[in-house]
């Protein structure tokens, strides 16, 4: 069989970790039929985002010949590369070579033009400067991965390895994308997204109207209260807590208390090996359905997935 070529592009500065884990990944030492190759857009030393260079062969021709390119994160990801390297990941992807984006990557794809009308995703910290950068690109902040069929893109430097292995499942299916994983010691497949390792500020910064209101909604989680009731400690109306709830958190209240009981709901289950209904009552969710739901949609994994993830280890 003939070697599917892999190109990585290394632009400047490129993360090292993230090429290294790319060129790894798709080694002859894998047992499948891969061949990487790295091109930049000069050949000589290219600089990476710890400081020091690598050496790199080839230039841009490589792109010409390439079945699947690599695109690592690189910065700054807020200045585009050079024409010459977008106009050559355009000419690969328009003759049929598929292209993939790690991280801060996917702002090369974009600069290229490659994400118009496309779902794609990038690290959360990054997420929306590229919707904000590209307004034609519909990005989803609290994905690992997103394949659109010739165009792949993900998060962070652990989601590139997600996104590697979904690939080499896409071409050699589910038994070859296992047996890499136990070679690296990496999970075959992770649940959820994105979201479940973002902090998410649940309470305003110094100066807010409704702090001590918001400190004690935040120490009560466990009891069943209204948005009136929290209304009525702030001093003010219910109509006019909602307006601040949305000019200073950028959310309704009911959204903020809903997103506040799934934080604490996560920080019980990475200390507690409670139940998932007594877990339901402590963070004033009433039901196990109820958590199940609410944590779906904000963590993107299930509260079971969440606690084997993140939990204390057992024994």
């Amino acid at each position: 069989m003939e070697p599917h070529r892999v190109v990585v592009l290394v632009l400047d500065a490129v993360e090292p970790l993230e090429l290294a884990m790319v060129a790894d990944l798709f080694s002859r030492r894998s047992g499948l039929p891969y061949h990487v190759e790295l091109c930049a857009q000069r050949p000589g030393l290219a600089p990476t985002t710890a400081g020091y260079r690598i050496q790199i062969q080839h230039g841009l021709d490589m792109l010409d010949t390439a079945d699947t390119v690599m695109v690592p994160g690189f910065e700054p990801h807020d200045q585009p590369p050079p024409h010459q390297v977008t106009d050559a990941l355009a000419r690969a992807h328009d003759r049929g070579a598929r292209v993939l984006s790690i991280c801060t990557g996917a702002f090369a794809l974009a600069a290229a033009g490659l994400l118009d009308g496309r779902r794609a995703t990038t690290h959360w910290q990054h997420a929306d400067e590229l919707a904000t950068t590209y307004p034609t690109v519909q990005v989803e902040h609290d994905v690992l991965y997103i394949d659109e069929e010739t165009i792949l893109t993900s998060a962070g430097v652990a989601a590139g390895i997600d996104l590697c292995l979904h690939l080499i499942r896409r071409d050699h299916g589910i038994g070859a994308a296992n047996q890499l994983a136990r070679l690296i010691v990496a999970p075959p497949h992770r649940d959820g997204g994105q979201a479940q390792y973002i902090q998410r500020p649940v309470l305003p910064g110094p100066g807010s109207t409704f702090a001590d209101t918001l400190t004690w909604a935040r120490d009560n989680l466990h009891e069943h209260f209204t948005v009136g009731e929290m209304a009525r400690r702030a001093g003010i109306s219910e109509r006019t807590l909602v307006r601040r709830f949305i000019a200073e958190l950028g959310l309704t209240p009911i959204r903020w208390l809903i997103a506040a009981r799934i934080d604490l709901a996560c920080e019980i289950l990475e200390q507690d090996d409670c139940g998932i209904d007594e877990l339901a009552r402590r963070v004033g969710l009433g039901t196990a359905p109820n958590l199940r739901t609410h944590f779906r949609r904000l963590v993107g994994t299930t509260p079971a997935v969440y606690r084997r993830t993140f939990g204390k280890p057992t024994g």
